[in-house]
């Protein structure tokens, strides 16, 4: 799963992605762990003018405060074919969607089809800023702070994906540059399970490090640590 991204900065942002407000303000980040529900550039639906920062891993509204978010079931990414069947998801799928900035992500790989134990960096072959799609929820904490969190939505992998991620076999939902306003603006069940598909085109990979090395918060900057 993709629990690991790359993410562009405001700089960066503000070059590659035209007619948006960059809202977002942090500097280019090439490892950001997702277990440290870290704030990332997002467009949502809401407001599709601008990239702000949202939080990863979804926080459901009787989530009540900070420590019951930190401890509460993995979300950081949502399956695509249970969408609209997980009590996390499925009312908030239809009107809340968006789209997450990233240069690439992390997925595991099992050398002997069992454990993973390598890693390996997948991105763009021209390197460029791409975008994955992501439902989200405007959550409020104890201290009445509302902000939105996300999950990344997944598919089955594609041919290429499938030989990186070959235990668990899935990818992040890849939304192409020609399908962001589908995504963003889809109408009905139909419209948007439609969208939710393996990504078609090309993607360049390197084995980087060991999966577990990549499990714990301190080898590694976060988005806590630009700021």
């Amino acid at each position: 799963m993709c629990y690991h991204t790359a993410t562009p900065g405001k700089r960066e942002l503000q070059k590659a992605i035209k007619g948006k407000d960059v809202l977002y303000d942090q500097p280019e980040i090439f490892h950001i762990n997702g277990f440290a529900r870290p704030y990332l550039p997002v467009t949502l639906n809401s407001n599709v003018d601008e990239i702000i920062p949202a939080r990863w891993k979804l926080i459901p509204y009787w989530k009540k405060s900070e420590a019951d978010a930190n401890k509460s079931a993995n979300t950081l990414n949502a399956r695509g074919d249970e969408i609209y069947e997980k009590n996390s998801y499925k009312y908030l799928i239809g009107k809340f969607r968006g789209l997450l900035y990233v240069n690439g992500f992390f997925e595991p790989h099992a050398t002997d089809g069992q454990v993973n134990n390598q890693n390996f960096f997948v991105y763009m072959p021209d390197r460029e800023i791409f975008t994955l799609g992501i439902v989200y929820n405007m959550w409020r904490n104890e201290e009445g702070k509302e902000y939105p969190t996300f999950s990344i939505l997944t598919t089955e992998a594609n041919k290429q994906m499938a030989g990186i991620h070959n235990v668990g076999k899935r990818m992040p939902l890849i939304v192409p540059e020609e399908s962001r306003d589908a995504w963003l603006f889809a109408d009905g069940r139909g419209e948007i399970e439609q969208l939710i598909i393996p990504f078609k085109g090309e993607l360049a990979s390197h084995r980087t490090v060991e999966v577990t090395k990549m499990r714990g918060d301190t080898n590694y900057p976060s988005i806590q640590d630009a700021i």
